[in-house]
């Protein structure tokens, strides 16, 4: 019987050697039979294997728990996500004149940060300087992760836009902790008094734009300088308030103070960092990382690799990506969605398919991420049968009901021309964001429905939606379309004066062409000159294309002038011009513009188009005559010009 003792004792002081649940429940039966003053020790254990049915069936058990015994508890609560349970036990340890130590309060003001209750979190915070463990590395790594996380966030928006995190706080969390144990009501006594409390705070700091971020950066700062004694974890919970308040230089900085106190960055400092050195598409500082994480092991870390994917995509350095992820021995979800973003951001759409393709060969189930990086391979190369096997792939599968994955089927529908299955993918839609609205808007405007783009940009407004500078090019798109520049020039000052959106230079491009296309070609001029600044040549070409329409050579030299003090090799324009000339018969200045436009002809690759007709894909190049049918296509062509030609006789007649 002793020697039973005497192991019960060695391990419940050593509890790291009892590894599952059967072993913990072995001894519970043993201390019960021999030790029944040790059940309560019993507690740490069954919290240290997040065994959370046991953990309340034991701490109900016991008539005055010790300090030990409410830190396992609230630590049982907090690893299982019951957070308001773990808040819950926390105030009525208080209200028994219990003080908490350091082994609590990380639990406690993690359970702060999930549930965004920020009053209370700094009623802990004023606890901890009060019992003077203000300095303890692990409440100060708790409470930097709070405050860096929290103040990103209001009182309204938090309480009152998250109703599903209310319900399941309130109702189904509980109902869950009831089903493995009935008699587990006394935990939540002073249930409703934590959530009263917290639901009811209103000094949450508004979050509204980039300096209320850095001036609540500026606290955490001070927290984290208050501390003595700093850690990785102290240092990567900064990094990471840093960057998710697009604060990249100081988040830069402070990986560097971190060197300086010799604590080398790990896995979690890495991944922080590299989305910010893409953003800066600093290729070089971006290498220095890859090289630090070779040196240290981390290059087969999944979230590093798909950092230095995305890193290296954003600099067109695809290659190396590709080198990146055929070096690793496993590829994960994470990983092939990398790089198939990776591919299609640089144009490489058919690759972006291959890749997609060997990562189900491969067994990877996708994930919705995934079809939002495939999906726009299909737009782009307007490969209709790809995208509907995609579109069925997703309907089996049940990812249809998300909202990305439904915008990226709606543009590239509209992209392949198909407005009809863009129509009925956005119908059946539940929930439609911006992105969605957008895109069926521009389908529409793209394919000759103006008057149904404009009807659902004002559905869109009618349901609260703010359009943003890209939702007013698609209605300026299909206002130049169909030539309804009253209406245009309504969306444009709707725009400017009612959004306060400032005008870009797509804006102006719609509103010059759409001018343009009406004959009033001094009212385009005058608009484009009126511009701040960014005058590219995509702004000045489709003026200068209606120039050609309606033959005015003093306004079309007048461009091209504008267009060659910034971009003085611009093929387009030099073409445009010359075509001018030879409309009005002034074949001698066509020649002369023809001569200069042969100088930079070798420099410009020839532009290249394609068709699909059933299952064969048939391109044509500038200038080239190689295909098979070239003959018949001329003859076609001729066809077709001379139907033109008596349209355009009968209309001006």
């Amino acid at each position: 019987m002793e020697s039973i003792q005497t192991t019960i004792k060695t391990l419940i002081n050593t509890p790291i050697q009892i590894k599952s649940k059967s072993q913990a429940k072995q001894i519970h039966a043993q201390i019960i039979k021999t030790l029944p003053t040790f059940t309560s020790n019993l507690l740490s254990i069954y919290s240290k294997l997040n065994l959370l049915p046991e953990s309340i069936t034991l701490f109900n058990t016991l008539h005055s728990p010790s300090i030990h015994n409410w830190k396992s508890i609230i630590k049982c609560y907090t690893s299982n996500a019951y957070f308001l349970e773990s808040l819950n036990c926390f105030v009525k340890m208080r209200a028994m004149g219990i003080y908490p130590d350091h082994n609590v309060f990380p639990s406690v003001l993690k359970s702060c940060t999930q549930l965004m209750f920020f009053k209370f979190g700094e009623s802990v915070h004023g606890l901890v300087i009060r019992v003077g463990l203000e300095f303890d590395v692990f409440t100060g790594n708790a409470l930097l992760s709070m405050y860096s996380k929290l103040q990103r966030f209001s009182a309204h928006q938090v309480f009152d836009e998250s109703p599903e995190r209310k319900t399941v706080v309130q109702n189904g969390q509980n109902e869950r902790v009831l089903k493995h144990d009935n008699n587990t009501n006394s935990n939540f006594k002073s249930y409703n008094e934590v959530s009263y409390n917290c639901r009811n705070s209103s000094t949450l700091n508004q979050m509204s734009n980039q300096d209320q971020g850095n001036v609540q950066m500026q606290n955490v700062r001070k927290v984290f300088e208050t501390m003595p004694e700093r850690d990785v974890v102290s240092y990567n919970t900064l990094i990471l308030g840093y960057a998710q308040n697009s604060m990249y230089d100081e988040a830069m900085m402070t990986t560097r103070e971190m060197g300086d106190a010799k604590l080398k960055p790990d896995a979690f400092t890495l991944s922080n960092v590299l989305p910010i050195v893409a953003e800066y598409m600093d290729v070089w500082k971006g290498k220095e990382i890859h090289g630090y994480g070779i040196r240290h092991g981390f290059e087969q870390n999944g979230f590093i690799a798909s950092g230095l994917i995305d890193l290296y995509a954003n600099c067109k350095m695809v290659e190396d990506s590709y080198r990146l992820f055929c070096s690793l021995p496993e590829k994960d979800c994470v990983s092939w969605c990398s790089m198939i973003a990776a591919c299609v951001q640089n144009g490489l759409f058919d690759e972006g398919l291959r890749l997609f393709r060997q990562m189900l060969r491969a067994n990877i189930k996708p994930v919705p991420i995934s079809f939002s990086s495939v999906i726009p391979a299909c737009a782009h190369l307007t490969t209709l049968p790809l995208g509907q096997q995609l579109h069925g792939y997703i309907i089996r599968h049940r990812f249809d009901d998300n909202v990305f994955i439904s915008s990226s089927l709606v543009n590239m529908y509209a992209k392949c021309g198909n407005i009809k299955l863009a129509k009925c993918v956005f119908d059946r839609m539940t929930q439609r964001d911006l992105v969605s609205w957008t895109a069926m808007i521009m389908g529409c405007a793209s394919h000759g429905y103006a008057h149904d783009a404009i009807v659902l940009f004002k559905q869109m407004e009618m349901e609260d939606l703010r359009p943003n500078s890209v939702a007013f090019v698609a209605a300026l798109t299909a206002c130049s379309h169909a030539g309804m520049v009253n209406e245009g020039l309504t969306f444009f000052n709707h725009m400017v004066k009612h959004y306060k959106i400032t005008p870009e230079f797509e804006h102006y491009a719609c509103m010059a062409d759409l001018l343009g296309r009406a004959g009033k070609l001094e009212d385009a001029f005058g608009l484009i000159c009126s511009m701040p600044e960014n005058k590219t040549a995509s702004v000045w070409l489709p003026l200068l294309a209606a120039c050609r329409v309606h033959k005015n050579v003093e306004l079309a030299e007048k461009v091209v002038m504008q267009i060659s003090e910034f971009d003085s090799d611009n093929v387009g324009a030099y073409v445009l011009l010359s075509n001018i000339y030879f409309s009005v018969g002034r074949y001698k200045d066509a020649a002369n513009v023809r001569r200069i436009l042969s100088k930079y002809m070798n420099k410009k690759k020839p532009a290249c188009s394609w068709i699909r007709i059933g299952e064969k894909v048939h391109a044509f190049i500038a200038g080239d005559e190689s295909h098979s049918n070239y003959d018949c296509i001329i003859n076609a062509l001729d066809i077709l010009f001379g139907h033109i030609e008596k349209e355009y006789l009968i209309i001006c007649e």
